[in-house]
């Protein structure tokens, strides 16, 4: 451990405030506590301004206005939908370069614009996570996310129609916004031992579902005062959240001083307690390589596992709202605005699914055979939603609760647990400098189907919504299919394990200990 004159000053000052008050040390529970918070808080808020365009669009283009969030060509899918609204007076002129015929294409270069620079940011962030202070540049990356998700709406005020402004405002929010991910990950699984792991930022993963709500009915709300408002409001919060984080967000343990009492006191006692690594010498840690970090066991695979899991889930995302609302359910089709409401059951699953999915990997000690489990249960899910979901408002619940439980589960599951596991393998001897690259590797590669599956759906749809979800199951059985190596693994270490001699063997359960 460090003299106690560095300690403090890498401290935040939050806390170095904190501790001259209270007269004594902050506690390790406390910082656990402080770190779940600040963290959930933090990635909420980035959910809550990239939540914010959806809902503006139908402004900036009336003709959008039942649509949600789109990323395609009007002309492939609403030609139908245009001749029903013809004599429809809109209740918003719109905003040029977005109220033209080529607007919704417009709109969607600028979703695609953002996924793409999020996706490939992501990668970068993650290699220079693990070689800056992450409270730094998780500040940096929120601060800048609130001044050009703001910038985006000031559009408004200065009068502002040139296509190319938006466009470029929006790259660079997803530029910032890429830092998010693999930052908070990295500090929670700094606190966070193995046995809990799963259960604990299954849980702390419903951030992404709060978010997106809580970005929604803001933007909502803010709409009556201005559409600039819906993302001013989001962005000055976002950037106050990043202030806290600057001021009290401990990165790991060795930073506030406590490390040397966990491991006397609390590592044998509790493994939640017990930090991932073990204290090295900062002379003798050294960065952990891109390419390094791809080539350690289980990251290919899940990275690709989670290319098809995004694909899945963001398409429920950005489509889910218009499918219900285009779909008649009991003979009747819903408003809008009910369409909307009705589509947050799929995220609620998603809570319980990432929640459960935690929990029943811990169990198991088998993160693969998890995974897998939920993307095969999927694949029915998907199958039974679309064909009896129509039947009723009470199938249409009951199914969407049920596949966004198995479609985010995995998805939750491998984003946290399976990318803090990953950072820590046993293959690194204990280099604590490898979490965020692992994590923007496996999220990165997956925010990639993040924007292809929205992308073809747009395409599928415009010629039967059962190609669309012939193409979910599809990538569903891909993904399980992708594990089935480490499925197969964490089996065999499971069956050697309870052989009478398994005891002296101390052989690993998970195939990510190999």
């Amino acid at each position: 451990m460090g003299s106690p004159s560095k300690t403090r000053r890498m401290k935040p000052l939050g806390i170095q405030l904190y501790e001259c008050v209270r007269g004594s040390p902050i506690s390790f529970r406390s910082c656990q506590a402080l770190v779940l918070i600040l963290t959930f808080l933090s990635y909420a808020s980035y959910h809550a301004t990239r939540k914010t365009t959806s809902i503006v669009k139908s402004v900036l283009d009336p003709k959008t206005e039942n649509l949600g969030m789109l990323h395609w060509p009007s002309h492939l899918y609403l030609q139908d939908l245009r001749d029903a609204q013809g004599n429809m007076t809109a209740l918003y002129s719109g905003w040029a370069p977005f109220n033209a015929d080529d607007g919704t294409a417009l709109l969607g270069e600028i979703d695609l614009a953002f996924l793409g620079v999020y996706a490939i940011g992501m990668f970068f962030a993650g290699h220079l996570g693990d070689r800056v202070d992450l409270r730094i540049l998780l500040t940096i990356g929120m601060i800048g996310t609130g001044f050009f998700t703001a910038a985006f709406g000031a559009g408004n005020w200065l009068n502002i129609h040139n296509f190319y402004y938006f466009l470029g405002v929006q790259m660079m929010a997803g530029l910032f916004q890429s830092s998010g991910w693999p930052s908070v990950v990295a500090v929670v699984g700094n606190w966070f031992g193995k046995s809990k792991r799963g259960l604990i930022m299954g849980i702390w993963n419903a951030h992404t579902s709060v978010g997106n709500i809580s970005g929604s009915l803001i933007a909502a709300a803010m709409l009556k005062f201005g559409w600039s408002w819906s993302f001013a409001v989001p962005g000055v919060m976002i950037a106050v959240v990043g202030l806290a984080v600057f001021l009290f967000l401990p990165v790991g343990p060795e930073m506030i001083g406590i490390e040397e009492d966990l491991h006397e006191k609390d590592a044998e006692k509790d493994d939640m307690s017990a930090p991932l690594l073990e204290e090295r010498s900062a002379s003798k840690e050294k960065a952990v390589g891109f390419i390094q970090a791809w080539r350690i066991p289980g990251v290919a695979p899940f990275a690709l596992c989670l290319f098809f899991c995004k694909l899945v889930a963001y398409t429920f995302l950005y489509w889910l709202p218009f499918y219900i609302s285009h779909t008649a359910i009991g003979g009747v089709y819903l408003s809008d605005t009910a369409a909307g409401v009705l589509s947050t059951l799929f995220d609620v699953g998603g809570v319980v699914g990432g929640i459960l999915a935690g929990h029943i990997s811990d169990r198991l000690d088998a993160r693969a055979l998890t995974a897998a489990s939920f993307t095969f249960s999927a694949i029915p899910a998907l199958f039974f939603y679309r064909i009896y979901g129509s039947f009723s408002i009470y199938s249409n619940i009951a199914l969407m609760f049920v596949t966004g439980m198995l479609v985010n589960g995995p998805y939750a599951l491998i984003t946290t647990a399976v990318s803090a596991d990953l950072g820590t393998h046993s293959s690194l001897n204990g280099n604590s400098r490898a979490l965020a690259t692992v994590t923007a590797i496996i999220d990165g590669t997956g925010s990639i189907g993040a924007a292809v599956g929205p992308l073809l759906t747009g395409y599928i749809s415009a010629k039967s919504w059962s190609g669309v979800f012939t193409m979910l199951m599809a990538s569903a059985l891909v993904a399980g299919l992708l594990l089935s190596r480490l499925v197969m693994a964490e089996i065999s270490a499971k069956m050697e394990s309870r052989r009478p001699d398994a005891a002296a063997s101390d052989l690993p359960v998970s195939s990510m200990e190999e």
